[in-house]
């Protein structure tokens, strides 16, 4: 046995440090691709579109696969808001078979421009990051700059010209979703409506609402389990205070995204930033405080014995970050410094 002052502790960083940033295969589920296509053969993908009286059955939709899966509902919710944005810009002739996506993330390091075009034939060079289902799903609407404008192109994913960067991917919450990067090289796409018309349209806003549906789904999921625990005839007051700030917190994210639907179908042709804003707000802050609270109450059991609570648990706050944080508040703050104080009254 060595002396105990042969102990080197750059010795025991070094080995951590080699099996801390050991690579991660990529975790793909084959039952996800099969219900989404279940799902789309049953036509359950032909949700009501945003702004056409029914955007709060939309959302119960994209809430309730939330509440499921959430690498499901990534998918989901991305072919859906596909779906909506084809049929906004007149363009939903294109939809044809298959499972879509949207990716739009402009990050510094990774933009596709286009460098040709004839007529709605378009050829792209560059990189797209953050392309959610790209080894599961079909189609994609992407954007890509022409000039100082982004254009919506729909690519065909199995078009040999494009190559897959999967070596960034170490998640493991929402590890299913395969969100990897894409090159393109003088690929072919098809022009979706017309330059800057995907940011400047309802629907941009309106989509973004739908997340903090999918948000607020799986929240609710794991408030059931909460909700089952204190219903044990074993008294836990503990329990029970967690479940009442629970209870607290999902009333409002519900009211707030209650009243959003409503609003967008009021006004279906009008910019909805500011209460998409704030609903997302609303959710978000609401959902960290689920997640909180049913942790400390139920302890690490069903963390380690359900698998639907464990997946849940290490998916949502990873899916919650599609929020932007504190950069989100501020836009929210800075377009309320223009609103008259009646705003907030009742």
């Amino acid at each position: 046995m060595s002396n105990i002052q042969d102990f080197d502790l750059s010795n025991l960083d070094h080995l951590l440090r080699r099996f801390s940033g050991r690579p991660r295969a990529i975790d793909l589920d084959t039952l996800l691709l099969e219900l989404l296509h279940a799902l789309q053969a049953d036509h359950l993908d032909r949700l009501p579109l945003p702004g056409q009286g029914r955007t709060l059955d939309r959302w119960l939709a994209l809430a309730r696969v939330a509440g499921c899966d959430l690498s499901l509902a990534k998918l989901y919710e991305g072919h859906t808001d596909a779906l909506a944005i084809l049929a906004e810009c007149g363009a939903a002739h294109h939809a044809g078979e298959g499972i879509w996506g949207v990716w739009a993330a402009e990050p510094p390091d990774a933009r596709t421009r286009i460098v040709a075009q004839d007529g709605e034939r378009v050829r792209l060079q560059g990189r797209k990051a953050w392309c959610s289902g790209v080894l599961q799903i079909d189609r994609a609407l992407v954007t890509a700059w022409e000039g100082d404008q982004p254009q919506l192109v729909a690519i065909e994913l199995s078009h040999p010209s494009q190559r897959i960067e999967v070596d960034n991917w170490q998640a493991v919450g929402m590890a299913s979703t395969t969100s990897v990067t894409l090159e393109f090289d003088n690929s072919p796409g098809l022009a979706i409506g017309t330059p800057g018309q995907y940011l400047d349209r309802p629907g941009f806003w309106q989509g973004g609402a739908g997340i903090a549906a999918c948000w607020y789904g799986a929240a609710l999921a794991l408030a059931q389990y909460l909700r089952e625990h204190c219903r044990k005839p074993r008294p836990d007051p503990h329990a029970d205070a967690h479940l009442g700030a629970v209870d607290a917190a999902l009333f409002g994210a519900r009211a707030a995204l209650r009243e959003c639907a409503a609003w967008i179908d009021q006004h279906p042709r009008d910019d909805a930033s500011l209460q998409v804003r704030r609903t997302r707000a609303q959710v978000e802050q609401a959902v960290e405080q689920v997640i909180r609270h049913v942790g400390r109450a139920l302890g690490a059991t069903p963390f380690c014995r359900s698998s639907h609570f464990a997946r849940l648990s290490a998916d949502l706050p990873v899916y919650l970050r599609q929020s932007h944080a504190e950069r989100d508040l501020a836009e929210l703050g800075q377009q309320l410094t223009g609103s008259p104080a009646s705003v907030w009254q009742l």
